[in-house]
């Protein structure tokens, strides 16, 4: 028989995660490589289980994400997006859990463009009298 999976799809940024939950013993997997050695920085691990830990499924699933653009914390935001959208179809109670918290509304903001005549975005070029 197969084996049942939930998919999420998060993004943040310019990164996109696309997760699957497993039933498991809680072990992460981003990319084919082991949680810790993909994010080394505590602060963010700590954003990325926030979901689980919320909903005390912690040890009850195996996450695979596969994870693309942007840097290490945007992708941590769409992982973190991408399992709590997992989590929603396991299982629909968690959905006031999770919204109060707000993990499943979409981190919509972005890096705004540059505008010609403009140093970057808004920063103007430097002003001289003579």
């Amino acid at each position: 028989m197969a084996q049942v999976q939930y998919y999420g799809t998060g993004r943040r940024k310019s990164s996109t995660a696309r997760v699957r939950l497993v039933p498991g013993t809680g072990k992460i997997t981003i990319n084919d490589r082991e949680f810790a050695e993909y994010i080394p920085s505590a602060a963010v691990r700590l954003d990325v289980l926030q979901p689980l830990e919320m909903t005390n499924t912690v040890t009850s699933y195996d996450v695979i994400v596969n994870v693309c653009g942007g840097g290490i914390t945007g992708q941590a935001g769409a992982i973190r997006h991408g399992i709590s959208r997992a989590l929603l179809e396991v299982n629909a109670d968690f959905r006031p859990v999770l919204k109060k918290a707000g993990m499943l509304t979409r981190d919509s903001r972005a890096k705004e463009r540059k505008k010609y005549g403009l140093k970057k975005a808004r920063r103007s070029p430097q002003f001289s009298k003579r």
